[in-house]
């Protein structure tokens, strides 16, 4: 039975990611602040670890990661989702403390948990395994107001390609998917202001990692977008 862990699992693509991979016969550890929702899910899949955890805190990061690894024998792969938005607006509007705060969990945090599956896939027998890193529509194309969680995207990009490279030695591959508009507490937020945004099911991002984990690792997806079809992603103005 493949292993993953899952950050940010308590709600939104991580937990609609989390039950779709618990349906399809994976150990899955999902990893999130709240610990309510994540026993909650381990109700009802017995093959769900609960892990509480902050990203941001190496030493709690550290702890889950092994706990989930003695409970299951091995990492097979890492879905890298935890994040935030952050507030919005024109820079000069945004405070130090406000960008501090989604560096910290987009960027810092997301750096932390793919260490430490970087760490655990190579030293484990036999060796590899795959990261899979969210980025976000704004990794390619931002929307106004959005420099805190558009720069730290970015970054990803950067993370994503590092690791696909330095993990080969190692079979450790990497892979991002850009999600755009999936119906999560984080869009809703958005799309509060934006009744007109077009947004699609979480289920179809969910179904898109599923896709990425089960490939071989021989083979990899670097980069997938997956959208709702009449965001204005791409087109001219």
């Amino acid at each position: 039975m493949k292993t993953i862990l899952i950050t940010g699992a308590s709600s939104g693509i991580g937990r609609a990611t989390a039950e779709l991979f618990l349906q399809s016969g994976w150990r899955v550890g999902a990893l999130a602040r709240r610990s309510e929702p994540l026993e909650a899910l381990a109700g009802e899949y017995e093959n769900a670890v609960p892990l509480q955890a902050d990203v941001t805190d190496p030493e709690a990061m550290q702890k889950a990661v092994a706990r989930f690894v003695s409970k299951v024998g091995r990492l097979d792969a890492l879905f890298n989702n935890a994040g935030m938005f952050g507030p919005s607006g024109p820079i000069d509007e945004i405070s130090l403390d406000d960008w501090d705060a989604v560096v910290n969990v987009n960027l810092r945090g997301m750096f932390i948990a793919a260490r430490l599956a970087f760490a655990q896939m190579r030293a484990q027998s036999p060796q590899g395994g795959r990261i899979i890193n969210n980025g976000s529509i704004s990794a390619h194309a931002p929307r106004e107001g959005s420099v805190c969680y558009t720069t730290t995207k970015h970054a990803i990009t950067g993370l994503t390609k590092t690791l696909s490279l330095d993990g080969r030695p190692f079979d450790i591959a990497c892979g991002q998917i850009d999600i755009g508009n999936a119906e999560s507490e984080m869009v809703a937020s958005l799309k509060a202001r934006n009744p007109e945004m077009a947004t699609m099911d979480v289920a179809h991002a969910a179904t898109s990692v599923l896709h990425m984990a089960e490939m071989p690792l021989s083979a990899n997806v670097l980069f997938m977008t997956v959208m709702a079809t009449n965001m204005p992603y791409v087109g001219r103005g």
